[in-house]
C-alpha cells in the first residue's frame, strides 16, 4: 500500500537572474499549496528537497516543470509516513552548493562523465578505480559504498584542498566520486577535470537514485544514507543490509543520530536512546556539564537527578558551572 507523503529532492543547474525574486516567488507558491522544505536558489540554479501529500507535490512538480528552463527538473521521489521537514524555506544563495572556489565551476561547461548505476557499481569493484566519497564525515559514518575513500574534511568546502593535499595518490587513477542526489559532484568532479585528473567519473542522480534502481538494488552499499531532514537515515541496500555506524558512547552497531545537547557544541553524534539518557546527551564531560544542556531542560532534570546521572558513570556537577 502507496503511503499518502512523498519526498522530492532536485536540482537543476540553470541561470537564474534574478534570484531573489525567483525565491520568493517559490516560497509563496509552495506555501500556498502547504508544502515544507528547504530549497536554495542562486543565479547558478536550484537545489532543494521538500515534502508533503501526493496532491501537493504533484502540484509543485507541476509548477517547477511550468518554469522557463526548468522543464526537464528530475525529481528524485521518497515514499514518506508524513512531512519530512518542520517548515517551507526557499533562500537566495551565492552557490546552490557551498564548494566556495575562487574561480568557481559551471557544471554546464565542465563536469565529470555521467555513471548510471550499472557502471557505477562495476567501477566500486574495479580495483584500478579509487572511488571518492564527497559528503560530509558524519554522512559517511552512518553509510557508505565498499571501499570508498572517506575524506577528512567536516564539509564540502574542505574537500578541494584535501584533494589537492593528496593528489599523488589519485592523480594517475581512475577517479569516481558520488554524494546523495547528484549535486555535489557535478561541481567537485568537474574541479576534478579542470585540475588535470586524467579520468574522471561520477554517479549521476547520486546515492538515492543508486538505491532505486532495479538491477543494482543498492548493492555494495553499506549502513544507511544520511538525509538532511527529519528522517535522517534511509535505506539504500536491498540485497544483503547492514548497519556500519557505531554508538559514539560504546561502539555497538547503532544508526540513530543526536545533537549534542550543548547547543555551543551541538556535535552530531551516534547514539543509542539508552545511552542518550545515559549521557545527558552530552558528548563529554564538558557539554555534560553545560548549564544549557539541552537534555536536561527538555526532560525537566533536577539538579539532583542531573547529579545523579553523572555519578553513575563516574562524572559530577562542576559547582561553578551549576551556580
Amino acid at each position: 500500500m502507496s503511503k499518502e507523503y512523498r519526498v522530492l529532492l532536485f536540482y537543476k543547474y540553470q541561470t537564474i537572474e534574478n534570484p531573489e525574486q525567483f525565491a520568493a516567488e517559490h516560497l509563496a507558491f509552495a506555501k500556498s499549496i502547504g508544502l515544507k522544505g528547504r530549497i536554495l536558489v542562486g543565479t547558478e540554479g536550484i537545489n532543494g528537497t521538500v515534502s508533503g501529500t501526493i496532491a501537493q507535490t504533484d502540484a509543485y512538480q507541476e509548477y517547477v516543470h511550468s518554469l522557463p528552463g526548468f522543464e526537464d527538473v528530475w525529481f528524485k521521489i521518497d515514499e514518506a509516513d508524513d512531512y519530512a521537514h518542520k517548515k517551507m524555506f526557499v533562500r537566495p544563495r551565492k552557490e546552490i552548493v557551498a564548494l566556495g572556489l575562487e574561480d568557481d565551476i559551471n557544471p554546464l561547461e565542465t563536469t565529470g562523465e555521467y555513471l548510471n548505476p550499472k557502471q557505477f557499481r562495476e567501477a566500486i569493484l574495479d580495483e584500478d578505480t579509487i572511488v571518492i566519497d564527497t559528503r560530509n564525515d558524519y554522512e559517511y559514518d552512518l553509510g557508505h559504498f565498499k571501499g570508498a575513500v572517506r575524506p577528512d574534511i567536516r564539509n564540502f568546502r574542505e574537500l578541494p584542498q584535501w584533494m589537492i593535499d593528496n593528489r599523488e595518490k589519485f592523480m594517475e587513477k581512475r577517479v569516481v566520486v558520488y554524494c546523495t542526489g547528484g549535486i555535489r559532484c557535478e561541481k567537485l568532479s568537474g574541479w576534478l577535470v579542470r585540475e588535470g585528473f586524467k579520468d574522471v567519473g561520477q554517479l549521476h542522480g547520486g546515492i538515492d537514485t543508486y538505491g532505486k534502481d532495479p538491477e543494482v538494488r543498492g548493492d555494495l552499499w553499506e549502513g544507511k544514507m544520511y538525509v538532511f531532514d527529519e528522517r535522517i537515515a534511509v535505506d539504500i541496500n536491498h540485497v544483503d543490509p547492514s548497519i556500519i555506524g557505531k554508538d559514539y558512547f560504546d561502539g555497538t552497531p547503532c544508526e540513530r543520530y543526536v545533537n549534542c545537547g550543548n547547543p555551543f557544541c551541538n556535535e552530531q553524534i551516534l547514539c543509542s536512546k539508552e545511552n542518550e539518557h545515559k549521557y545527558v546527551r552530552g558528548c563529554s564531560p564538558e557539554c555534560r556539564r553545560h548549564p544549557r544542556n539541552r537534555y536536561i531542560e527538555e526532560n525537566h532534570l533536577t539538579t539532583e537527578q542531573w547529579e545523579e546521572r553523572l555519578n553513575a558513570i563516574g562524572e559530577s556537577l562542576d559547582d561553578a558551572v551549576t551556580a
